[in-house]
């Protein structure tokens, strides 16, 4: 092997000042900072003390070094001159806090040392999973924040404490069921409740006009009932920092949460109805919407947390003694999808209702405060609301959308003279059939700036999904590749390949990721090669424990691990997958003597409560799972796992062991993923179609050291243009058309010939996401799979590659690009 550098710790903390020993960062005021929480905060004597005892300890102790570095920032954060983001999101998702704490504090060997031989990774992994969101979406904003941190940027993120989060996953005769998500049950140590800047909310009603004291034209919103949204604060730190930001998640109670005369004449469910019924809006994540009443819960959520959100920004304008007039100049706000974007129509009620601004005045705040994001390209996943539904929730909003697509309507006139489809289609309000309030449109006419999340789905933002915007102002289009942060999902899900890199190429890559390149000189070096191989081997062989442990299902880890872990829906194509598997197994049972390369299938992700399709693919799955590997023939060979309750916790295990990164939706339908980075930040290959920043990373890493199969977008569009017909694949390609019927047997449903039916029944008929027109050329595609992973030294220098070729897919480069050009935010400068 090459020589290598020496192999040097993470940069060690400032040594101990005096006046700041009492949260010091060696091992000495360490161990005795876990013995005071221990015994003062916990309340355990150290004779008594259980695991979870110790892990809250811990887990305080880290909270206070965290918080010294947000109390320092104080002043610096809060100067009339400094402009912040606000990052609005539903979601987040950021893992458990206490090994990524550590990790960017850089104290975590001298926590190991401190507990004296005590297991920390024991207490690390006590740490409940926080059920604050629902996928991709969450797990961005996580990573945002996480380099927002580390890049010292003035940050807050606002979203909802959801009490339950969206759900736990089990696995029961195959099928998905849905278990409460009781994260917060056991507590939840790194928040701090903020009472004094809680803030009441309006919700349902009527609106009044009335004539101010200087006779102007006013309206006054009469709610039917309010709302209290109760701040709990979550600092987040950057890695080897002393900057912090804060992820501030607002919780429902009620205005009054005890009604003494109801209780007094005997009704004493009364008594606390408002109570129960005031908390719900911060209940569970994301109800099933499929009924009016889940509908309406939905739309009150995410006015509940803008709304809060929003009036929160302006009580810290206002403290600094700013005026209202420079609140563009103070926050940027930016709208991550549409969940948040009735925040448009609520910074204009505030501006205008409440602090009585002209229209034109609070308007031109309003698009000089808000940029969005859009994540989506699939219509049904723009959020419209019923007109009458948003009009009970939020009648005066209603109003105010009203008047916004008013005047922005007569600009579009003056543009397009003539041209009323053009209108109808630029309307925030959809006048056909029943009508809806575009929540998509409201965001674009309300914010300066629009992004897509890879260079592919922004072209096609353009083009397909808003192109009569781009009519308008073509400028305010921008791209933003998604990211992730490199200190979670390779620097803690993946010590040993962490250790490796920085013995070749030093420490410092986890904030410069770009530094990564400098590994393509060891990627033929066979030392290294041999070391890569072993780390990926220990991965590979803690993962097959994990599931052994969870499933039963003993694998082989020198098998191929072909990896798909992501939320399961038919754009996905999680069931393209399974279709291979069946093929392999189908070929190995007609040919016994074939020689396959062993593979260890492995899916992960929750299906929405509502979406039949998608649960009938997780049984789908598991069925063929159940099958195959009850197989003497095969079992060897084939292995089919589903680990349930996929989340951040179980995917930084499941990262690292990743030989092949499954990465195949339809072209033109997922909008990015951060999936397939994470993947192949740990070394994974990817096989994929060309399709989000799938066709940046094959950019970056190289067409060589990338499988690419299936349709291109434009392709798809022809093909359905022309009138694409599933049928006709199927019966052209005997082996497709073996693995249907095979299905339909009932060989993976115990002879229930109409149980997966539905399925294979809706892919001969209509195949809205194109599997069997993807079909042999994936199959083909995984064959050259197969034949490139028995040449171990070509595939791991594939893999090293991989690595090395990742810098551009940093959270970091996204953060900065967001900063610079649509924030246009500076950051702070590093404490002396």
């Amino acid at each position: 092997m090459a020589s290598k550098k020496s192999d040097p710790k993470k940069t060690a903390p400032a040594p101990d000042a005096p006046e700041h020993t009492r949260t010091g960062m060696s091992p000495e005021i360490l161990k005795a900072a876990f013995i005071d929480n221990l015994t003062l905060a916990v309340g355990r004597p150290l004779e008594t003390a259980v695991p979870e005892d110790w892990y809250q300890a811990i887990a305080l102790s880290v909270r206070d070094r965290i918080m010294q570095r947000w109390v320092r920032q104080f002043e610096k954060r809060n100067a009339p001159d400094v402009r912040q983001v606000a990052y609005l999101s539903a979601e987040f998702l950021p893992g458990p806090h206490l090994g990524n704490s550590l990790l960017n504090l850089g104290i975590t060997d001298n926590a190991r040392e401190a507990l004296a031989g005590q297991d920390l990774d024991l207490y690390i992994g006590l740490e409940e999973e926080p059920g604050l969101g629902n996928g991709g979406l969450g797990r961005l904003a996580a990573c945002y924040l996480d380099s927002l941190a580390t890049l010292r940027y003035p940050a807050t993120g606002y979203g909802i404490r959801y009490e339950f989060g969206i759900f736990d996953q089990a696995i029961k005769d195959g099928w998905q069921v849905e278990t409460t998500d009781k994260w917060l049950l056991p507590g939840n140590v790194w928040e701090i409740k903020r009472p004094n800047f809680a803030q009441v909310v309006k919700i349902g009603g009527h609106t009044e006009t009335f004539t101010d004291q200087h006779g102007a034209f006013r309206v006054r919103w009469i709610p039917d009932r309010v709302v209290v949204g109760v701040p709990y604060d979550t600092p987040i730190v950057g890695y080897l920092s002393d900057s912090c930001v804060l992820l501030r998640l607002w919780s429902a109670e009620a205005a009054q949460s005890f009604d003494f005369a109801d209780f007094n004449r005997g009704d004493y469910y009364g008594a606390v109805e408002e109570k129960v019924f005031s908390e719900n809006i911060s209940k569970v994540l994301y109800p099933n919407d499929e009924q009016l009443e889940g509908k309406r819960l939905r739309l009150e959520q995410q006015y509940f947390f803008v709304a809060c959100s929003i009036k929160d920004m302006i009580r810290l304008c206002l403290r600094r003694g700013s005026t209202l007039e420079r609140f563009h100049e103070m926050f940027c706000v930016q709208l991550n999808d549409t969940h948040p974007a009735i925040a448009v129509a609520e910074l204009m009620r505030q501006l205008v209702d409440k602090y009585a601004m002209p229209w034109e005045r609070a308007w031109d705040i309003t698009r000089r405060t808000f940029s969005y994001t859009n994540h989506t390209l699939l219509p049904e996943a723009l959020e419209k609301w019923p007109l009458p539904l948003f009009g009970s929730v939020l009648p005066r909003h209603l109003e105010i959308v009203y008047e916004i697509n008013r005047r922005f309507l007569d600009e579009v006139r003056t543009r397009f003279p003539g041209d009323e489809d053009k209108i109808a289609r630029l309307s925030i309000i959809d006048e056909s059939g029943e009508k809806y309030v575009r929540m998509a449109n409201l965001a674009m006419v309300g914010s300066h700036t629009v992004n897509g999340v890879a260079e592919l789905h922004s072209e096609l933002v353009k083009t397909q999904l808003f192109p009569d915007f781009h009519d308008l102002d073509p400028k305010r289009f921008q791209n933003v590749t998604n990211g992730v942060t490199p200190r979670r999902f390779l620097g803690l899900s993946n010590p040993g390949l962490t250790r490796l890199i920085d013995g070749c190429i030093g420490d410092s890559w986890l904030s410069d990721l770009d530094r990564l390149r400098e590994l393509e000189a060891f990627a033929g070096d066979a030392g290294f090669q041999q070391d890569w191989m072993r780390i990926k081997l220990e991965n590979k062989s803690r993962l097959a424990r994990i599931i052994r442990d969870r499933t039963g299902v003993v694998v082989d880890p020198t098998s191929l691990f072909d990896i798909q872990v992501k939320r399961i829906h038919e754009y996905k194509r999680q069931h393209l997958n399974v279709l291979h598997i069946i093929t392999l197994y189908q070929r190995l049972k007609h040919d016994p003597r074939l020689q396959i390369t062993p593979r260890t299938f492995l899916f992960g992700g929750k299906a929405a409560p509502g979406y039949y399709m998608a649960k009938l693919i997780i049984k789908l799955i598991n069925a063929v799972a159940d099958t195959v590997n009850q197989d003497p023939a095969v079992r060897d060979l084939i292995k089919v796992v589903f680990l349930p309750d996929y989340n951040v916790k179980h995917a930084q295990n499941i990262y690292p062991a990743a030989d092949l990164s499954e990465q195949i939706s339809t072209a033109g339908k997922e909008a990015s993923g951060t999936g397939n980075m994470k993947l192949s930040l740990n070394g994974a290959l990817t096989i994929g179609t060309l399709d989000g920043a799938n066709v940046e990373i094959r950019e970056e890493v190289g067409a060589e050291n990338f499988f690419l199969f299936g349709l291109t977008c434009e392709q798809a569009a022809r093909l359905r243009a022309d009138g694409y017909n599933p049928g006709d694949y199927c019966h052209g390609d005997p082996e497709l058309r073996g693995v249907i019927e095979l299905i339909d047997s009932g060989l993976f449903s115990h002879g229930d010939r109409e149980l997966f039916r539905p399925l294979t029944a809706h892919l001969l008929e209509r195949d809205d996401y194109l599997l069997m027109a993807d079909y042999r050329p994936y199959v083909n595609c995984q064959q050259q799979v197969g034949h490139a992973y028995r040449d171990c030294q070509h595939w791991t220098r594939m893999s090293i590659l991989n690595v090395a070729r990742m810098g551009k897919f940093s959270s970091d480069r996204a953060v900065r690009e967001y900063a610079a050009n649509i924030w246009k935010l500076k950051p702070f400068t590093p404490d002396p």
